[in-house]
């Protein structure tokens, strides 16, 4: 990865990216509206909180590359730090650098940079919006100001966990970043520290008690924006990272109110498995056929090109195409009963023993398109099917058309989740309460599941309880590929394993975090720990960084189960 050789002052980055398109327009650097803005464009208020989600999916916000497609994004960036998602180990990879761990995440180098342009861009927007808005909105305002004060909440919630080298259950002193509000002036941000866990989560929590507040009555047009049931969410989130297990319980009981489960035809799905907004879904982002993602480089910058493989016919897209899909961990595989249907979503690693005619034969029971599984897998350095996902599907079953392919929505918030956080929360409160919501979820994937099964696999952690654990397993099936990877790593402080017998990680990939990369007092690796851009410390001069991590220099003995 290039390193980043010009670098901005405050001033000349404000200058940039306030004469631009409306996209540039969301400048991380400055935190409020200029009269100039709101004065010119009629109806600006709505637009600007247009803005606030209108880019997390199909627009080009960095620099136009096959990983610059929006939020989903930095599913993948946060999920190929683990072990659950493996990726192949050639050029074709644009996520090698994650998945690498090494120096090309720290703060001289690109990678470090896309975060901080997204996120804080993100949040500028919310600012824009909130300054309109004013301390006490109109009645036309309220919503407007509600969505914002909820989404600022969401990015913060992912910054803070992103870079606090000490999760807020562990450390409320440890430092996550620098907040940035709508009152917050160019002075102030050359002099903003990383803010601690506890103020930061204390400032998420305003955000979301004011959207409560203002979204106590919002009828929202679509699940493309926020309304009370996901601020639920998003509180039962913060107070599952908190630990505070009631407040925990109780928000995402709320949050489940008006949806219901995916079940077994819904989640397997050929033509509208994780590719369609449904009864399940209560917060997510769309692909559109109009999106810049989409018309340009033949669909290849967008989620579809990166994780739908059913489009082989197309002879597009990095997972289809060029060498890179996504597989599942082969350990996380084989943990999984026969009689989950989750299983489903990835392909049976026994086909690879199987002559071409049977393995053809196998793959129909998984694509409408086995011939282009297989091709596919030729794609690839390793040339077998075996933990290839299925998991994301092609758009109303599209095989041939890229761009009707990858025009899909993508869940940023599901009801399942909310189970999950419910079984969790309670569970710590009292075990047997935990253990009957979790065992309710369990048998609706797999009628045959028995509580106990996973308890015991703790990738190094004592800070987990067996309970946990196994809450993290069902965690890591039904959310597989969907961000949440890294974050419960850090919450649950876990180690990563991906060097063991018979493991699906390419060599020089293979090593295990309780030897490499293992952070002080913690057991989950220091690579996921981001570093700041090093432009942010060129002007903010109370700015303390992260350790760049390194890469290991080889291969980690085998983890023995």
């Amino acid at each position: 990865m290039k390193k980043i050789v010009k670098l901005f002052s405050v001033s000349m980055a404000c200058l940039v990216l306030t004469t631009t398109s409306c996209i540039k327009e969301i400048d991380p650097q400055n935190s409020t509206v200029t009269s100039d803005q709101a004065a010119n464009a009629p109806g600006a208020f709505d637009n600007f909180v247009s803005a606030i989600t209108s880019t997390m999916a199909g627009q080009f916000v960095y620099n136009e590359n096959p990983y610059d497609f929006g939020y989903p994004s930095f599913f993948l960036q946060r999920d190929v730090m683990g072990q659950d998602i493996v990726l192949e180990d050639d050029g074709s990879e644009w996520y090698s650098t994650w998945y690498a761990c090494g120096t090309g995440l720290g703060p001289q180098y690109a990678v470090s940079q896309i975060p901080w342009t997204y996120y804080y861009k993100w949040i500028k927007s919310c600012n824009n919006v909130i300054s309109l808005a004013g301390e006490e909105p109109e009645a036309e305002k309220v919503a407007g100001a509600g969505i914002a004060y909820a989404m600022r909440a969401f990015y913060y919630m992912d910054l803070a966990r992103m870079y606090a080298p000490k999760t807020y259950g562990k450390d409320k002193n440890a430092i996550t970043v620098p907040i940035v509000l709508e009152t917050t002036t160019l002075e102030e941000l050359t002099k903003n520290p990383r803010a601690t866990n506890e103020v930061m989560w204390t400032q998420i929590l305003s955000d979301l008690d004011k959207a409560e507040q203002y979204l106590v009555n919002y009828k929202r047009p679509n699940k493309l924006t926020p309304d009370l049931s996901v601020v639920y969410g998003l509180k039962a989130r913060a107070y599952l990272t908190m630990e505070n297990w009631a407040k925990a319980e109780e928000y995402a009981k709320k949050a489940q109110a008006g949806y219901s489960m995916l079940n077994e035809s819904q989640f397997l799905s050929r033509t509208d498995g994780f590719n369609t907004i449904n009864d399940s879904w209560m917060f997510a982002v769309a692909y559109k056929s109009t999106d810049p993602n989409i018309l340009t480089n033949d669909g290849d910058s967008s989620w579809g090109a990166q994780m739908i493989i059913e489009v082989f016919e197309s002879g597009c897209g990095y997972a289809a195409n060029y060498g890179a899909p996504k597989r599942i961990d082969y350990h996380l595989y084989n943990t999984i009963p026969e009689t989950d249907f989750r299983k489903k979503s990835f392909v049976d690693f026994a086909i690879d023993g199987m002559t071409e005619e049977e393995a053809l034969v196998e793959l129909a029971e998984y694509s409408d398109s086995p011939e282009g599984i297989m091709g596919t897998a030729i794609a690839t350095g390793t040339k077998v099917v075996g933990g290839l996902q299925v998991k994301f599907r092609p758009k109303g079953g599209e095989h041939v058309n890229q761009y009707a392919a990858f025009t899909v929505d993508v869940p940023l918030m599901r009801i399942e989740e909310m189970i999950l956080i419910e079984a969790e929360a309670a569970g710590m409160q009292n075990e047997a309460n935990g253990i009957a919501i979790l065992t309710n979820f369990a048998k609706t994937r797999d009628a045959n599941y028995e509580y106990g099964t996973h308890s015991g696999e703790t990738y190094g952690s004592s800070y987990a309880t067996p309970f946990q654990n196994e809450v993290w397993w069902q965690r890591r099936v039904e959310l597989w590929g969907e961000g949440f990877a890294t974050f419960d790593i850090k919450r649950l402080d876990k180690q990563v394993i991906r060097s063991y017998a018979g493991t699906n990680h390419p060599e020089s990939k293979r090593w295990n975090a309780d030897i490499y990369g293992k952070n002080e007092g913690n057991n989950y690796p220091n690579w996921m720990d981001l570093c700041i851009v090093q432009t942010e410390g060129n002007y903010n001069t109370e700015l303390v960084n992260n350790p760049t991590p390194i890469m290991p220099s080889g291969d980690s003995p085998e983890h023995s189960w």
